[in-house]
């Protein structure tokens, strides 16, 4: 049975088509791709439709990553079919709890940074670099690569647990 991720931030189009890039390359990487699924939404619709930003295409391209990706937004319906909703920020995590049918489905939704050991307890949000430079792409990126090994080890041991 596949694992489903789906990464969430505002317009779909910077920090979730990001982390979704990414951990695609971290689950090929462990050899998972087949049992774990990722994809990527906004909680507005400003974007849908759209490419993701050039911006982050081009962090992510001069880092090693690939990413075909149209923006689109969360619906409350996916939560019946997603096992893991990672948003990238506390207003993220807000408003898809609330959005969530159930407790269960609120449940699902947790923080990007919550799965990097080094980051700052007191502020797991990766900071939206849509209206500033190109160093706020490659700052988001390293925040993204640090949670992403967390949350691949998080991933996988619920994998394992489902084949057990």
């Amino acid at each position: 049975m596949t694992y489903r991720v789906c990464f969430v931030c505002t317009g779909n189009i910077c920090r979730s088509p990001m982390a979704e890039a990414v951990f695609h390359a971290r689950v090929e990487d462990a050899g998972l791709d087949g049992l774990v699924e990722a994809d990527s939404a906004g909680t507005d619709g400003w974007h849908e439709g759209e490419g993701a930003d050039p911006r982050t295409l081009a962090v992510l391209e001069e880092n090693g990553y690939g990413l075909d990706h149209t923006a689109r937004r969360f619906r409350a319906s996916w939560f019946s079919r997603l096992d893991l909703v990672v948003v990238l920020d506390a207003g993220h995590l807000r408003e898809l709890r609330r959005l969530a049918p159930t407790e269960q489905d609120a449940a699902k939704v947790r923080l990007l940074r919550s799965y990097d050991p080094a980051a700052d307890r007191a502020d797991l949000d990766v900071p939206d670099p849509y209206y500033g430079g190109a160093d706020g792409f490659d700052a988001c990126l390293e925040m993204v690569e640090a949670a992403s090994t967390g949350l691949l080890a998080a991933v996988r041991e619920q994998v394992e647990g489902r084949a057990a």
